[in-house]
């Protein structure tokens, strides 16, 4: 199944003007979100994470274990994204298990990612998948 064909019904769409935050760290989080339209990205502190553009996930950690948000979302232009709460995730997995995959694998780069910035020298390892 297409990547984007499992979103051609979602139920919640969530449109954020350029500038503005999905979400801002710190705040509880309990939904992930995947950027269908626009350009975004992701910070942590002033630190630049990510640049996101439509098809990246955001806020898996959240839809995984509920909790404070680890980074800030914003949109760097006009964006849509689809939102998505444990019940609609589990529903995703079994329509398409390699969604759970990506999930999985996004999550995994980001960590990555993450040590590497707060750890000179370590080694960043990036998959291309879709």
């Amino acid at each position: 199944m297409i990547f984007f064909e499992l979103f051609s019904n979602a139920p919640e769409i969530i449109k954020i003007p350029a500038g503005q935050p999905l979400f801002r760290e710190g705040e509880h989080g309990s939904t992930m979100h995947v950027l269908i339209r626009g350009a975004a990205e992701i910070t942590i502190g002033s630190h630049l994470m990510e640049a996101l553009l439509p098809g990246h996930i955001v806020g898996e950690m959240s839809v995984v274990s509920p909790g404070p948000r680890s980074a800030t979302v914003t949109a760097t232009e006009d964006c849509e994204f689809v939102a998505i709460n444990e019940h609609r995730f589990n529903e995703l997995v079994r329509q398409a298990p390699d969604f759970a995959l990506k999930v999985m694998r996004t999550l995994t780069e980001r960590l990555r990612r993450t040590d590497a910035s707060v750890r000179p020298g370590a080694q960043v390892s990036t998959v291309a998948h879709s």
